[in-house]
């Protein structure tokens, strides 16, 4: 993936915010995507992108690829970071989300928040002019998703028309994922348990917009029958952060759902694992396909810094 500095220039005014990943239409995503690799081998050309801004960042739960990637990436260009400690108070109980984002734009220039709840972020972009980023929430974890797709592409070239399956839960990266995939014409298989699928109205979002990029989104209950033939195999945790008193219903319901070597064996020759961790080691996956030669869970951690830089980068130039 090669681009000149010149020839990206992202449409800026089409969104100030990140909260789902769906602001930004098919083209401005590929830009985004081209502009992290821009950002990755040239560094040094973006040390001064955020000079002078402070980014405060908020989080209602633990942290270590988030906070520390945003945290590094935000030095690395300049600017400042104010870390919010949330995970004993949530965001509203001290006093309203409104009332925090206005008081937060008096000071920084920025706010990154990990949350609970979508509508958190949502009343708080709704209340302030500067941008607000989804660090992830219930519903969507947008910078995973594009750090995912540009993993895949550094490992494949592109991603147009690769085949892409997610076993497991229809969670929030689920979400994203669907929603960047119908953006950069992936053919997405997910397979869940029938009470878990994603969300009817993303799936449907992801739908449309596959119309005009020639995605294809695909719902299965098999995951092997997902899998078959595909260049990427996905999971995540079967109990999300907000979830654990399911854990124990979850983990019986998703025992066929593990990814291991014989679910691997489904996928195409030179396939890739992926995994946006923390992993469960033998639950959703198992050590020998986590730890194999072919998982890239650790360059997805790694590309997390970067594609996070390119969104900063997109939302303040």
């Amino acid at each position: 993936m090669t681009a000149s500095s010149a020839s990206l220039t992202l449409p800026l005014s089409l969104a100030k915010d990140l909260l789902t990943g769906a602001e930004w239409g098919p083209a401005e995503t590929r830009d985004l995507l081209h502009r992290t690799a821009e950002i990755k081998a040239r560094p040094s050309r973006y040390a001064s992108v955020l000079r002078n801004k402070h980014i405060a960042l908020i989080f209602e739960k633990p942290s270590l690829r988030t906070r520390v990637t945003f945290e590094v990436g935000i030095q690395s260009m300049g600017g400042f970071v104010v870390f919010l400690d949330h995970t004993q108070a949530r965001l509203g109980e001290r006093e309203s989300i409104p009332d925090v984002a206005r008081n937060l734009e008096q000071w920084v220039q920025g706010i990154v928040a990990r949350v609970y709840e979508q509508r958190v972020l949502e009343e708080m972009a709704a209340n302030i002019a500067i941008p607000v980023v989804n660090a992830l929430s219930d519903k969507f974890h947008p910078c995973q998703a594009l750090a995912d797709f540009f993993t895949l592409e550094e490992k494949f070239g592109s991603v147009k028309g690769l085949k892409l399956a997610y076993v497991g839960d229809g969670n929030n990266v689920c979400h994203s994922l669907l929603y960047l995939a119908a953006r950069l014409g992936v053919h997405m298989r997910v397979a869940t348990p029938a009470n878990y699928t994603p969300d009817a109205d993303v799936v449907a979002d992801a739908k449309r917009v596959a119309k005009e990029t020639r995605a294809k989104i695909e719902l299965f209950t098999d995951p092997h029958e997902a899998v078959q033939g595909c260049q990427a195999v996905y999971t995540d945790a079967w109990t999300s952060m907000g979830f654990e008193a399911e854990e124990k219903v979850r983990r019986q319901v998703f025992k066929p759902y593990q990814v291991n070597r014989k679910l691997m064996e489904q996928a195409a020759p030179g396939a890739v694992f992926m995994h946006c961790l923390p992993a469960h080691r033998g639950a959703e996956v198992t050590d020998e396909v986590l730890d194999a030669p072919y998982s890239v869970v650790l360059q997805q951690s790694e590309n997390r810094m970067y594609v996070q830089k390119a969104i900063l980068h997109a939302l303040y130039t």
